[in-house]
């Protein structure tokens, strides 16, 4: 298969001067290639340097293919409509000016006519079938957004796509549109993504990690398995050879202590004069040329075996594992927690978001909120802790609620997260704050960086410690869209401590992994209004 990008040897590194890939080489061609790797290694700074946003530090990338990118970021700009979105405003202002007969030569020469053909196929792909074009873009929501976007890299027909998290905020539909471009897809295709469900329909994993980039065939499932089984063989071969290198220097140690036998008992014969001095000399002679060739042999063997340890800790990838426990909430079993009963809501302007909704939290339950794009899950989280209240019906609150959405939005950015974590625990001191931080591996001077100044995932993680870590945790915890943002290692971390935790979940989520992993025992959905 012919390459359509060539990564030969490259190297990046960070405005801090923090390398974040040395001798990089890769290709891709029309495959379907997931990248994967932990928060901030870089996966969408490589993105960047494949597209010329950024430029390496060394090496080259040679580009055979027209390429179209997905960000991860998607606000639209102000004023923006559809068609700015998918990127065809000024095509089809074209055409319009041609048909209304006021278009000039530089029009006609430049005419995309197949483009409304190519635009009302992309749109019904991607379930915007009968959209305005000049809706404006500021009241789609963000799964209509992204969609938007995937239907313009339709559109443009590229040869190869650069996906940035492409289903981070989008419903189930959604999701599976996203699915489905994929497999359909001719071309070659770069997904930067944790969805596992997005990452098993892939035809190679790439991880980008401290060791560099591996490539892994198949979906996630066989890079999963295969990651595994290499780092318990990375391990065994570092104590392997750690275990020759020790063994060398027993085997040194004993011959220097042979030879201090040795030289002892000549020390003897001589004082005693019962052997002739030549006889004598001669043996002292070939002592210490064994003991040279001994001595040049262990030095040999030594090198040899430090060389290989020095190759299997470079095997072994030096990471700070995040990985903690919930201390219990002691939420009684039979405690209401939360009650919706025939709530409505509907924003000022008469726009119903709610209507009639009813259910029951009570003990340690765990409760899905489930519904596509703009049903009203956001809505009805915040009904649940007050921030909303209901134009009909009742919101019963039998404990109180940590909210954990996506952004953080309960840390501020100009404080750092030491600040933030006392700020939100006001009884812990700074080594307990700071005890807290490094679990999600935020350690010495990490924990004094501005909330501002951290990844998506950084910030995720940092709201984690600062609500999950405290010296009362809480017995009732809402989380909105918890996978979004995170790296694949911290998703399994949560989902470990999550299923372990004795206290209430609420949970709106669209990754169902991520659901059946914390132990969801039922779901409340939510249907989407007409617009």
């Amino acid at each position: 298969m012919s390459s359509l990008i060539t990564l030969d040897g490259l190297a990046y590194r960070s405005p801090d001067g923090r390398a974040l890939f040395e001798n990089l080489t890769l290709a891709f061609g029309r495959e379907r290639t997931g990248l994967v790797g932990r928060n901030g290694v870089g996966k969408t700074t490589l993105a960047r340097l494949i597209l010329g946003d950024l430029d390496p530090a060394a090496g080259a990338i040679s580009i055979r293919a027209r390429i179209a990118l997905l960000p991860q970021a998607l606000s639209p700009v102000a004023d923006a409509t559809l068609g700015d979105l998918l990127g065809v405003a000024e095509a089809l202002a074209v055409l319009a000016r041609i048909e209304a007969g006021d278009g000039d030569a530089a029009d006609l020469a430049g005419a995309d006519w197949l483009l409304p053909t190519r635009l009302d196929a992309a749109l019904a792909r991607m379930g915007l079938a009968g959209a305005e074009i000049e809706r404006p873009a500021a009241s789609l929501s963000g799964g209509q957004v992204t969609r938007a976007r995937m239907a313009g890299l339709l559109v443009a027909e590229p040869d190869f796509l650069v996906l940035d998290e492409p289903t981070n905020n989008l419903d189930a539909d959604g999701r599976a549109a996203v699915l489905d471009l994929l497999v359909g897809w001719g071309g070659g295709a770069l997904v930067i993504s944790h969805d596992r469900a997005l990452l098993r329909r892939m035809d190679r994993i790439v991880e980008l990690s401290s060791l560099g980039g591996r490539i892994y065939g198949g979906g996630y499932d066989l890079y999963a398995e295969r990651k595994a089984a290499e780092a318990v063989g990375a391990v065994r071969d570092l104590e392997a050879a750690a275990r020759r290198v020790a063994q060398v220097d027993r085997g040194a140690q004993a011959a220097a202590e042979r030879k201090a036998r040795r030289d002892s008992a000549g020390k003897r014969s001589r004082l005693k004069r019962d052997m002739p001095k030549m006889w004598l000399d001669g043996q002292a002679q070939r002592a210490e040329n064994s003991a040279h060739r001994q001595s040049l042999m262990t030095e040999r063997l030594r090198a040899e075996a430090e060389q290989d340890l020095e190759a299997a800790r470079a095997q072994v990838e030096r990471v700070r594992r995040l990985a903690f426990d919930l201390p219990p909430s002691n939420l009684a079993a039979g405690k209401l927690v939360l009650g919706f009963e025939g709530v409505g809501f509907a924003w000022p302007d008469g726009a119903a978001v709610l209507d009639d909704v009813s259910f029951r939290l009570t003990g340690p339950e765990r409760l899905a909120l489930v519904g596509p794009n703009g049903a009203g899950k956001s809505t009805l989280i915040r009904l649940a802790v007050g921030e909303l209240s209901p134009g009909r019906g009742q919101v019963v609150r039998g404990a109180p609620a940590v909210v954990l959405d996506q952004r953080a939005a309960l840390l501020n950015d100009d404080e750092t997260l030491l600040q933030n974590f006392r700020r939100l625990n006001p009884d812990a001191d700074d080594n307990a704050a700071h005890a807290a931080l490094a679990r999600f591996v935020f350690r010495n001077v990490t924990a004094l960086k501005p909330a501002g100044a951290l990844s998506g995932g950084e910030r995720l993680r940092a709201a984690l410690a600062c609500v999950l870590m405290a010296a009362r945790p809480p017995q009732f915890i809402i989380l909105d869209e918890p996978s979004n943002h995170l790296d694949l290692e911290s998703i399994e971390a949560m989902e470990a401590a999550l299923a372990g935790y004795d206290g209430a979940l609420l949970i709106a989520s669209h990754d169902e992994a991520f659901l059946e992993a914390v132990g969801v025992e039922r779901s409340i959905e939510l249907s989407a209004r007409a617009p």
